[in-house]
């Protein structure tokens, strides 16, 4: 089932990881699912569930692969359970006129699946007028189905109870109802919550509390019964997507650990399909492998550890030779801001001429891009869809890997390409981008140190 919500902050994380924590102590296998380009919530997800969690994203990946992927991700379970993102409703904006669109919500993967919509509602300052609510998002659209509600932080059982008969009279069933729980909070920063692998242990204790907590006050066979799904789409194929594998296993090697937590499991998948040996290191104290032949510094949080990054010096000197020698990077992000001479003043890789500063600003958004230039992943003229989220910026224009129209009209264009190099700002999704990957483990295979 779709766990969605009238508006952001209705409490669909605590909702959706403790009802795949809950579902799991049942017995029941729970592939779990998050709309949007969203990194944080299914590694909230994955702890819950004991799998890792995955994006279902039609503007990033494209909506004919919805069903092949979730296929794919809820392989050997009996249950799934997706989170929404923003409002049932809410979609990306449309650039060239500012109007909103069904595109990208919770709605239209909703639909894609043919799944139905458990609705979270946040039921502070609610009575009665809480059945136009549901009365209005049962009706806005036929194509959506609204299985039940789950009442979220309830004051007393006399709210319950004015609550519950609300519901009564448009007809949608309850299947929870969740007290006020604060101390649930999980602590959160500039983009969101702090991502699981951060925050260690209390995240692990997070995760058992909403498991507790929902699995206490939400009727679980309910759900079981109400969880159902049309698909009969093939399962994606990471092998299929990629076509013929490089026969000499090249070493690519991914950035991961507390400040490369931005991530998609379908990357690894593909690279792997694609014939690559794929090793993980933490650039807060490890070196890359001795026959690394591509190295891949995905999103995540640097700033926030910017000091240790910077004290892995022997590691910056490795990277910033081998970028010297041409060999094949692919930094999004956090790996943009690692590529630079300094972030927040403290040295980094210093591989694009580039330095980088936190600011409040929030760079937040879809990009339809273009690549301007070739590159070890993609060729010039080439369009991709990505999707930016950060509050750093640069002290330097960019030269150009993408090229995009801000909503306004005005041509933009962003990242970098030298050598072997592609550092950008914008993340993309590789299972939308399958051709990139095979390139850039065929650039691997053929760098020569």
């Amino acid at each position: 089932m779709v766990i969605a919500a009238p508006a952001s902050g209705s409490g669909k994380t605590t909702v959706a990881t403790g009802l795949v924590g809950a579902l799991r102590w049942a017995g029941h296998r729970v592939a779990p699912f998050k709309v949007g380009p969203d990194y944080i919530d299914p590694g909230y997800h994955g702890l819950a569930a004991g799998r890792p969690g995955r994006n279902l994203d039609p503007v990033l990946v494209g909506a004919q692969r919805i069903g092949p992927l979730f296929a794919h991700g809820a392989a050997d379970c009996d249950i799934a359970v997706v989170e929404g993102v923003m409002g049932l409703f809410d979609g990306k904006i449309d650039v060239d006129n500012a109007a909103a669109s069904a595109e990208g919500s919770t709605a239209q993967v909703a639909a894609s699946l043919g799944a139905p919509v458990v609705l979270v509602v946040d039921a502070r300052g609610h009575s009665q007028s809480l059945a136009a609510v549901l009365h209005g998002f049962a009706t806005f659209d036929a194509g959506v189905r609204i299985g039940g509600v789950i009442l979220n932080r309830v004051g007393s059982e006399r709210h319950e109870h004015v609550l519950r008969d609300a519901a009564v009279r448009v007809g949608v069933p309850v299947l929870g109802v969740v007290p006020r729980m604060a101390e649930l909070e999980v602590p959160s920063r500039h983009l969101g919550l702090i991502p699981a692998v951060e925050h260690g242990r209390a995240a692990v204790d997070a995760v058992e509390s909403m498991t507790e907590l929902i699995g206490t006050h939400v009727d679980l066979d309910a759900v079981v019964r109400l969880a159902n799904s049309t698909v009969s789409a093939p399962t994606w194929d990471p092998v299929a997507e990629v076509g013929d594998a490089e026969t000499s296993r090249p070493v690519i090697a991914l950035a991961g650990g507390a400040a490369f937590t931005f991530g998609y499991a379908e990357h690894r998948e593909l690279l792997e399909a694609a014939g690559a040996c794929v090793e993980t290191f933490d650039p807060l104290h490890d070196q890359l492998p001795a026959d690394v032949a591509g190295l891949v510094l995905p999103g995540g949080f640097p700033e926030e550890h910017a000091g240790d990054l910077s004290a892995n010096a022997a590691l910056r000197q490795q990277v910033h030779e081998l970028a010297l020698r041409g060999l094949p990077m692919h930094a999004e992000c956090a790996g943009l801001l690692y590529l630079s001479r300094s972030l927040d003043g403290v040295p980094m890789a210093g591989v694009v001429d580039v330095d980088a500063e936190f600011g409040s600003r929030l760079t937040l958004g879809y990009r339809d891009a273009v690549a301007l230039v070739d590159s070890p992943l993609w060729q010039a003229g080439e369009r991709v869809v990505g999707h930016e989220f950060h509050r750093t910026t640069l002290t330097a224009a960019p030269t150009g890997a993408w090229g995009w129209r801000t909503w306004d009209g005005v041509s933009a264009r962003e990242g970098f390409v030298a050598d072997g190099v592609h550092a950008s700002y914008l993340h993309t999704h590789p299972a939308g981008n399958p051709r990139a990957v095979r390139r850039f483990v065929g650039a691997a295979a053929t760098w020569t140190d």
